[in-house]
């Protein structure tokens, strides 16, 4: 059972302002909720790969924010502690790309989050993230 805690999307939209990889890429967080969290990004041309389809590198990056967005939401400072992405169909050139991260538990530090990237009605990549919030005068 996930442990609620007052939400804080300042924490969230503070974290993503000062997460310089992915606002040069131009995301945007749209959403923020307890535990949840949704961002947007378009996909440029130095985001495509020789095939012209969107680096996978960059689908991590845009998940991966969108998990940040939603484990930091609650105000602490919350990392990866590992994750993990399936990509389902591709992405191109111009598409804008959308992500939701939804908490599925929070236990202690730890926390295991479910993202989607989707393009419209399409599932472009399905990403699983853990968290581990840090104790910061005990942590690096």
């Amino acid at each position: 059972m996930s442990q609620r805690s007052p939400v804080s999307p300042t924490a969230a939209h503070d974290m993503l302002a000062a997460d310089t990889a992915s606002t040069a890429l131009g995301i945007e967080l749209t959403e923020v909720g307890p535990g949840s969290a949704t961002v947007r990004m378009r996909v440029s041309e130095v985001m495509v790969n020789r095939h012209d389809l969107a680096h996978g590198g960059y689908l991590f990056l845009l998940a991966d924010t969108a998990f940040a967005c939603a484990c930091n939401s609650y105000g602490p400072v919350t990392v990866a502690a590992g994750a993990d992405i399936s990509f389902v169909a591709s992405a191109y050139l111009g598409d804008e790309l959308i992500a939701t991260a939804t908490e599925r538990t929070r236990y202690g530090r730890s926390g295991i989050y479910d993202v989607t990237v989707h393009r419209d009605d399409t599932v472009i990549a399905e990403f699983r993230g853990r968290s581990r919030t840090i104790q910061r005068d005990k942590e690096a």
